[in-house]
């Protein structure tokens, strides 16, 4: 079942349920999602890697809003943003563990023969295909400085 399918689904089960959070997430989410569709060239479908894209971006604004909010003590708009962000990281795949994430990155390195931190962007392309939906951007990009770091 696509993502569109499921997101429709549970947005009228949170109609019936007369929850606005989930509600007003899951619509941002689908709206984003009818945009991909028609934008030039889509040709109306939406891959898993996009629908994937899409849903770690939407996270990712509102990783970043909430932690605005939290500088300018805005409790309110922060429990808005952590309550969407908790919606929408249900249908992202699990995140890795530390260790999973180490050990993939030291595969990827030896893959591409990185061996000092110079060979970071050819890492980084890699680790970021590879991992796609699996680890946050900033969390690969720690781990490999620290990988290369140390070789």
């Amino acid at each position: 079942m696509s993502l569109k399918t499921t997101i429709d689904a549970d947005i009228k089960a949170a109609m019936l349920a007369k929850d606005k959070v989930k509600l007003l997430a899951l619509r941002d989410i689908k709206k984003v999602i009818l945009l991909e569709e028609t934008a030039a060239g889509k040709g109306g479908e939406l891959t898993e890697a996009d629908e994937m894209r899409i849903l770690q971006k939407a996270v990712k604004q509102r990783k970043d809003s909430a932690e605005i909010y939290k500088q300018q003590n805005r409790e309110d708009l922060l429990e808005k943003e952590q309550a969407e962000i908790d919606v929408i990281s249900v249908y992202l795949p699990k995140a890795m563990s530390e260790d999973e994430l180490k050990e993939a990155l030291t595969a990827i390195i030896a893959k591409v023969g990185a061996s000092a931190p110079s060979d970071m962007g050819k890492v980084m392309g890699a680790a970021t295909k590879e991992l796609a939906g699996k680890a946050d951007g900033k969390a690969i990009s720690t781990m490999v400085k620290s990988l290369l770091a140390n070789s």
